[in-house]
């Protein structure tokens, strides 16, 4: 074997080694830990891992890349599963109303929110959706994320906004270093023509988006907003198990804002994760854990909508839930792509360790993806999917909050991003 990059001296080397699966519990503090470490990178993925000296039987030359790792922390790289990456415009005229005590709902209920991102999003061309989306996922691979989801859901009853969001999540993919993971998800808002009746919409996405999103591969999951105002528990699991049907995944963004009884639906129709799970009941935590669906939490959003209310992911992770973290980067609700932030909110905020961030962020963020045999640790056949930041421990990382620490970020085994 020849290694085309050499990652040595490492002075603190977390590979997450162990089950290629979500983990749980205590499994969620051990990071596998290597000091004085060292990686090997051959076409792509990880040859080898280990401490101290590469075997000799792997060899180099003048073309391998060697990065000197002392002073420096390497991990995974990150994987931010839950975004809006692809939408028109942005929101900043409602943080006037966001400082005055509107609530969320109130603003959409006043045309703005996710319906004024609709509008923005149907009038911008595939080339600006384009430009605006590969902006953010510039920014998102100098903070270390090497792999991201990107949700449909605003073109809504526009169907061909849709398929241009998801469009444009699969041609980033292609185009960028990031791994772009797309999702579907019309069922983000009632539109106004279907106020009075909703239930004609959740026909609609049924019998008309659903089958034609699958046909085309346009998306690997779909998700629905359960919300007080928005898809009910009942419509939001007919919608799913459409989509199980024509082989989408399901996710759902359950009990946000309100306790609706998100959470159990998830573990009932067996949902990949429901995200944010800010009002999940006891009940709803429990047959989370007992069914093993990921909990997604996303304190930005909570730190930015600034309702006092937080996801309680002490109570998950003692209960037995697997826990990922994401920045659910979107215009009204959480704008920003800075990953290294959303993982010190977590810690300060929710109360977890850095450890449990750390795993959060990189392997149950991967499970949450079904990436899990592929990355989120750094273990021999995986993809070189890793990151080196210039920090003496990954406690930095959260402990110094609100700047970038990325030093390198590789990708598929190649250098895409050097400070």
């Amino acid at each position: 074997m020849k290694a085309d990059i050499i990652i040595k001296n490492i002075d603190k080397l977390y590979t997450l080694k162990g089950p290629n699966r979500p983990r749980v519990k205590d499994e969620m503090r051990q990071v596998g830990l290597i000091e004085d470490g060292v990686v090997a990178i051959e076409d792509g993925k990880i040859i080898y891992v280990g401490q101290g000296q590469l075997p000799e039987d792997i060899k180099t030359d003048e073309t391998t890349v060697i990065i000197d790792g002392r002073g420096k922390v390497v991990t995974p790289g990150l994987v931010d599963s839950h975004t809006h990456l692809v939408h028109g415009g942005s929101r900043e005229n409602e943080l006037a109303m966001k400082l005055k005590g509107v609530k969320y709902l109130d603003i959409l209920a006043a045309g703005g929110g996710i319906l004024s991102t609709v509008n923005a999003t149907r009038n911008a061309t595939f080339q600006e959706l384009y430009d605006q989306a590969k902006k953010s996922l510039d920014r998102m691979l100098s903070y270390g994320v090497t792999t991201v989801e990107a949700k449909s859901g605003y073109g809504l009853d526009d169907f061909d906004t849709e398929i241009k969001q998801m469009e444009v999540a699969i041609k980033l993919g292609e185009d960028h270093p990031i791994d772009v993971i797309s999702t579907f998800m019309g069922a983000h808002a009632i539109p106004s023509r279907y106020k009075d009746n909703p239930d004609l919409f959740v026909d609609v996405i049924k019998n008309e988006m659903i089958p034609e999103v699958a046909k085309r591969g346009l998306a690997k999951f779909c998700d629905v907003f359960c919300e007080k105002g928005v898809f009910t528990v009942e419509q939001t699991k007919d919608i799913l198990e459409t989509g199980k049907q024509w082989g989408l995944l399901p996710k759902v963004h359950a009990d946000e804002i309100e306790t609706l009884g998100g959470a159990e639906l998830a573990a009932e129709i067996g949902c990949v994760s429901a995200d944010h799970l800010i009002a999940a009941s006891d009940k709803g935590i429990k047959m989370m854990a007992e069914k093993g669906v990921i909990g997604n939490l996303l304190p930005g959003t909570s730190f930015n909508l600034q309702s006092g209310k937080l996801a309680n992911a002490r109570k998950m992770i003692e209960e037995g839930v697997a826990v990922a973290l994401s920045t659910d980067y979107n215009p009204g609700s959480c704008p920003t792509e800075n990953m290294q932030l959303i993982m010190s909110f977590a810690s300060i905020m929710l109360k977890m360790t850095p450890e449990e961030v750390l795993t959060a962020a990189t392997i149950n963020g991967a499970a949450s993806l079904k990436l899990e045999e592929e990355i989120g640790s750094i273990e021999v056949g995986k993809k070189a999917d890793i990151v080196v930041f210039d920090v003496p421990n990954f406690e930095y990382i959260i402990y110094h909050f609100g700047v970038n620490h990325t030093d390198k970020v590789i990708k598929d085994g190649k250098v895409v991003f050097s400070k």
